[in-house]
């Protein structure tokens, strides 16, 4: 009896001495995992560390192989769209060529006749000046030796000077002097040197697309209605051919020179009609713009700076803009009224005023305001 109870004792303390070892065991792994835990977690934060980190910044992080993705892809479609700017505009002119103005010159009178010769003529030489030297035009660049700027900062990404109202493209990686945007209709950068081109042509174009949707509205109808005419028609021919009925007279075909002739008339009239409200909206959008002396990013940076200082209870104030009017002439480089014809109304390859390196006033400006300054 004595026997089997110290066998009985003996096998409870070696299951009890058995637990405790388990649970040292687990207790022990569960330290070491919580170790390597907070370890890895110290290195990575050792490695990543940066005080100015937010919300913004890793966000900007996560997207970057999206804004990479961007900014090559639409490098590469600059040149498929320079080419689409110039078919869907060679189309347009060769259906005017081909189909309207025989038209024009048999049916309206001399004077219409004049009208239309020198708008049209005129409104497609300035839009081909304005888009070539738009796409042709660098839009300008900083230089890179430091010693040449004084008081500029330096690029975070180009490791360059960089100017007032300079910013860098990701897509030309490259610094560009006021720069408005990259625009890949033109496969270029809208800075300080094209942005009257890029202006002049978006107004221009949407000018020539108006000009053309208002004078070819009545034949839009009657190319239209002839269309619908001509799907009748063909399915009034079908049901005949169907119907083995050969007393009945077949309706007369409409031969190909017809058919292309009023789809091209539909074609221009649509195309003519989408690009007018697209591109006026981009055009009153940068006219805007103009007025106030902005371009599209400081447009962005002065509304934070507004709304930055109107909870001071401060006002802000534009340092680059001169006025509405005043914007205006500076911006198309007027700087006597004959220049609103030579420089603004034919085409003109002028220079903008200034370097884009520094902002000193225009002397159109100065001149105006040597009077107030007298005073």
């Amino acid at each position: 009896m004595r026997s089997r109870q110290r066998m009985f004792a003996a096998v409870m303390r070696l299951l009890l001495k058995c637990l405790r070892l388990g649970r040292r065991r687990r207790f022990k792994l569960v330290r070491q995992v919580g170790q390597l835990w907070h370890y890895g977690r110290l290195c990575l934060r050792s490695l990543l560390y940066n005080s100015f980190t937010n919300g913004d910044v890793v966000l900007d992080s996560l997207f970057e192989p999206v804004y990479w993705l961007v900014d090559h892809v639409t490098r590469w479609f600059g040149v498929v769209f320079v080419a689409l700017v110039i078919g869907l505009t060679t189309s347009i002119v060769a259906i005017v060529y081909i189909c309207l103005l025989p038209l024009i010159l048999q049916t309206y009178t001399p004077a219409w006749i004049c009208w239309h010769l020198a708008y049209g003529h005129w409104n497609l030489i300035m839009i081909v000046f304005h888009y070539y030297k738009a796409i042709t035009t660098s839009p300008g660049h900083p230089p890179q030796a430091k010693n040449d700027l004084t008081g500029v900062s330096i690029c975070r990404k180009c490791i360059a000077p960089k100017p007032a109202r300079t910013h860098h493209c990701s897509i030309c990686n490259r610094c560009v002097l006021k720069m408005d945007h990259h625009c890949p209709w033109l496969n270029n950068c809208v800075g300080h040197y094209n942005h009257r081109y890029f202006f002049s042509f978006c107004l221009f174009m949407t000018m020539g697309c108006i000009y053309c949707s208002i004078s070819g509205w009545d034949m839009f109808r009657d190319a239209y209605a002839a269309i619908e005419r001509m799907k009748l028609l063909e399915k009034e021919r079908l049901q005949v051919a169907a119907n083995q009925t050969y007393y009945q007279t077949p309706p007369p075909p409409f031969t190909f020179r017809q058919r292309a002739f009023h789809k091209s008339v539909v074609y221009l009239w649509v195309l003519c009609s989408s690009v007018a409200l697209a591109l006026g909206a981009l055009t009153l959008w940068h006219a805007a713009l103009i007025t106030r002396g902005e371009t599209s990013i400081e447009r962005h940076i002065n509304k934070k700076e507004r709304q930055r200082l109107q909870k001071k209870g401060k006002v802000f104030r534009n340092p680059y803009s001169y006025g509405s009017w005043d914007n205006w002439k500076v911006f198309l480089g007027v700087d006597v009224p004959r220049h609103w014809l030579t420089r603004v109304l034919l085409p003109s390859p002028h220079l903008p005023h200034g370097t884009g390196l520094s902002w000193e006033l225009p002397p159109c400006m100065t001149e105006q305001r040597t009077p107030l300054l007298a005073i």
